[in-house]
């Protein structure tokens, strides 16, 4: 299938102050648009066109680099998006608090250990929340790699290439950590997740 860039959920304002309408200009319709641009050109010829993105993305992983980063990135920001909303943060919902504190201490501990992966990924990629093996998992990747390619589901990522949060943060990525997962984050999504990947 070819690729189209999905619409925001919301005004490109809506997030702010904590992401603001320029560094969604720039990320959104600039830099998730040239993935899927690029995509699509990487996608003719590959034998993948008629696949579902998830499918193109398990099955270019290891094999076709380009087409790789640019169907990863586009599915992780298709996700990205929707993992944020106005006023986000908050209470988690009821059944998914209980499997983070069941499988990861607590949600307090869930979100420091979030955050110190999203801090210490060197260079660019994205840090997780995800299913394996029927439990939450933290996780971290390099680029455009998320955990559907090492066996998990995602249900939360956070964006840390610097493109995410340079024109708002500038190097400070832990405080942008904090302001997404204090105040950004989109728990019933998540949850809608969790619960489908059960």
């Amino acid at each position: 299938m070819s690729f189209s860039l999905p619409d925001l959920p919301y005004a490109h304002d809506a997030l702010a102050p904590y992401m603001s309408r320029e560094t969604l200009e720039y990320h959104h319709d600039k830099h998730h648009l040239a993935y899927v641009n690029n995509g699509n050109n990487l996608l003719k010829g590959s034998g993948l066109e008629d696949k579902s993105l998830e499918e193109i993305v398990k099955a270019s992983f290891g094999k076709n680099t380009g087409l790789f980063n640019n169907a990863g990135q586009h599915y992780n920001h298709t996700l990205f998006w929707k993992w944020m909303k106005p006023k986000g943060g908050g209470k988690i919902p009821g059944e998914l608090e209980k499997r983070i504190a069941s499988d990861l201490g607590s949600v307090d501990k869930m979100k420091e250990e979030f955050i110190q992966a999203g801090v210490t990924q060197f260079g660019s990629g994205w840090c997780w929340l995800a299913i394996k093996d029927g439990k939450i998992t933290i996780m971290k990747t390099q680029n455009g790699e998320s955990p559907l390619v090492h066996g998990a589901t995602p249900i939360l990522g956070c964006d840390v290439w610097e493109h995410s949060y340079y024109i708002d943060y500038r190097n400070r990525r832990p405080d942008y950590l904090k302001a997404f997962v204090e105040n950004l984050v989109n728990w019933d999504y998540v949850a809608e997740l969790a619960a489908k990947a059960k």
